[in-house]
């Protein structure tokens, strides 16, 4: 069938064809955020979730809502070995010059931009050329206190956007490469905003283990935050991710086939737009068989291995290849610390450091005390594949 004419859309977050299996999370979402820009109470959310369920796709369909209740918006990815505060001064900047065009809010943004050059000098952020003509503010958010500081930011964007009639929201992928003062840093704003009852929310995403990091930070995040958890589509969701967009294009697919990709993708959003695409292309005509489905798991497995778990994979020491080399033989996970101990002859504890770093680097995670699984589905099968073919 015509290649141009393929309806899905593998990518990292690229916005399926069809949203199958989120209309809840986007539903409470959209009811938050008319809330607070409303005045009343709402609470921020963390999107929790293995790589590969769609968390960033949610946050871009959750920040176009937010767009549409008035809010202005930033998004940003949280990477590895960045700080914060590099991160959040362009959007901060960006917004409070916004509201600075407007007159209600004029006074409280050019504030808000004097308190923002006391912010960027003291964290050391390069300074643009837009706050030309602003003095700094003297005693606001220049403490070096991080905690104390962004509150104060976020509270004068607050300040600035009710005057104006509109709302802030951050958008924070990858949010488990935050050091910890940071994270308690955005939990200590979103506390503030809450007790001013200021129009700022966050939304963010981030793999399962943030609801545990976040309760770390500060313990009182899980009365800030809702946890959405983000896993695989049930097998009707994944089935109208799949069947929707195919009929929106007048072809069908055989059961078997359908059954036999969400068998193999285990309902997983981005692994379902990997087959359906390849099934597409491998399809002379309508229906899409079986036998189309074969070819294009074969396909998806070589553009996988390739591609998306290649790139996690070379970011491995030999030693850490050895380690998760050690989980995908003991099968499917959750793996036990201890069992995987065994299997490289090593004491538990000597092993701490090396999985401590494994998971540091977002590929592993602790789903409960003495436990690890992979945070990156069928990770396992692709480990078992390359043993095969080495």
């Amino acid at each position: 069938m015509d290649p141009i004419a393929n309806p899905f859309s593998p990518g990292a977050g690229s916005r399926p064809p069809e949203l199958a299996g989120r209309e809840q999370t986007i539903k409470d979402a959209e009811i938050a955020i008319q809330r607070v820009v409303q005045g009343r109470s709402g609470q921020s959310q963390i999107f929790l979730g293995l790589r590969g369920t769609g968390k960033t796709v949610l946050l871009n369909e959750v920040m176009e809502t937010s767009e549409r209740y008035g809010y202005l918006t930033a998004f940003v990815e949280a990477p590895e070995n960045k700080p914060l505060t590099e991160m959040l001064y362009p959007a901060m900047r960006q917004v409070l010059r916004k509201l600075s065009s407007v007159e209600a809010a004029k006074h409280l943004a050019v504030r808000g931009l004097a308190a923002l050059r006391g912010f960027a000098s003291v964290f050391k952020v390069t300074l643009g050329d837009v706050e030309i003509g602003v003095d700094p503010d003297p005693g606001v958010a220049d403490s070096g206190n991080l905690e104390v500081d962004l509150g104060e930011m976020f509270e004068a964007i607050g300040r600035a956007a009710k005057a104006a009639g509109r709302g802030w929201a951050l958008f924070i992928d990858e949010v488990q490469y935050l050091e910890e003062p940071e994270l308690a840093a955005v939990i200590v704003a979103v506390h503030r905003m809450s007790q001013r009852n200021l129009p700022v929310m966050v939304f963010a995403g981030g793999l399962p283990q943030m609801a545990k990091l976040s309760g770390d930070a500060k313990s009182y995040a899980e009365r800030l935050f809702v946890y959405p958890k983000i896993g695989a589509l049930d097998k009707q969701a994944a089935y109208d991710a799949i069947l929707k967009p195919l009929a929106g294009q007048g072809v069908m697919m055989e059961d078997k086939a359908m059954e036999r990709i969400f068998s193999v993708t285990a309902g997983y959003p981005f692994f379902l737009q990997e087959w359906g695409y390849h099934a597409w292309n491998m399809a002379s005509s309508s229906p899409i068989t079986l036998d189309d489905v074969f070819c294009a798991t074969e396909r998806a497995l070589v553009r996988l291995d390739d591609g998306f778990f290649r790139v996690r994979f070379d970011r491995l020491t030999n030693a850490e290849v050895d380690y998760v080399e050690a989980m995908a033989s003991l099968g499917s996970g959750p793996y036990k610390v201890n069992d995987v101990a065994k299997a490289l002859k090593k004491q538990p504890k000597s092993l701490g450091p090396r999985r401590a770093s494994i998971i540091t680097k977002g590929m592993i995670y602790s789903p409960s005390y003495g436990e690890i699984d992979f945070t990156v589905p069928l990770f396992d099968d692709f480990l078992r594949r390359r043993r095969v073919s080495i």
